[in-house]
């Protein structure tokens, strides 16, 4: 075993949702491709664009004339809650958590909080204590709004937090938040290009506890 950060422990793990803990890329593709052509756009344009990021900054980037954005947000979030066929847990994910004190680990996703449940449940996965979602911020990712309010809510500072993340957007806002990063590729056919530490799953890591904070290591 080695550690993925040799000599650092931290305050506390700070997780994404989607494509980190949970495997629902093939729902929210589905939803998303729906709902493209409803209105007429490129599925594989659109595509490309919705993950890691909140479905309103989707929708606003678009930039689509005369679309109301608030309407079509809430379109889409009930779209995703009432698919959630096909969503698991990234493997090794749910027994990893589990090993985790309550006040030592978050969740910030950029779903809203009502369908973070959903998925929760739908791949067995506890709901932790601090879950910051896209109602919880101004600014989501790839802003580091949510990791800070959640490192601020565990009474910890995310410059001594540790987050597991899987996108472009949500990686960029850990960075800004001044937070370690690991990537986790479970979900990607095209790997993440990245400095960071990266895993496929969670299955040969393991967690060391102490006072001073939480180290990872990895079986090799």
């Amino acid at each position: 075993m080695h550690d993925l950060f040799p000599g650092r422990r931290f305050a506390a793990i700070l997780f994404d949702m989607d494509g980190t803990l949970t495997d629902s890329i093939a729902a929210a593709n589905r939803v998303w491709r729906r709902w493209s052509l409803s209105h007429g756009l490129d599925p594989e344009k659109v595509l490309p664009i919705i993950h890691g990021v909140r479905a309103g900054d989707t929708i606003r980037r678009l930039n689509v004339p005369g679309m109301d954005v608030e309407k079509e947000t809430e379109v889409v979030k009930q779209a995703e809650i009432d698919d959630v066929e096909g969503v698991v847990a990234i493997e090794g994910a749910p027994a990893f958590v589990k090993a985790l004190p309550p006040d030592r680990w978050a969740v910030v996703t950029s779903a809203p909080r009502e369908l973070a449940l959903r998925r929760f449940a739908a791949a067995g996965l506890s709901v932790p204590r601090v879950l910051v979602t896209a109602e919880d911020v101004t600014r989501g990712k790839p802003a580091p709004d949510g990791f800070l309010l959640a490192a601020r809510l565990l009474d910890v500072t995310a410059d001594k937090c540790l987050v597991f993340e899987d996108t472009a957007a949500g990686v960029a806002a850990a960075e800004a938040a001044g937070a370690a990063v690991v990537v986790v590729n479970a979900t990607h056919a095209t790997p993440l290009a990245t400095p960071h530490p990266v895993i496929n799953d969670y299955r040969y890591l393991s967690l060391s506890m102490s006072e001073a904070g939480v180290s990872v290591r990895i079986q090799l």
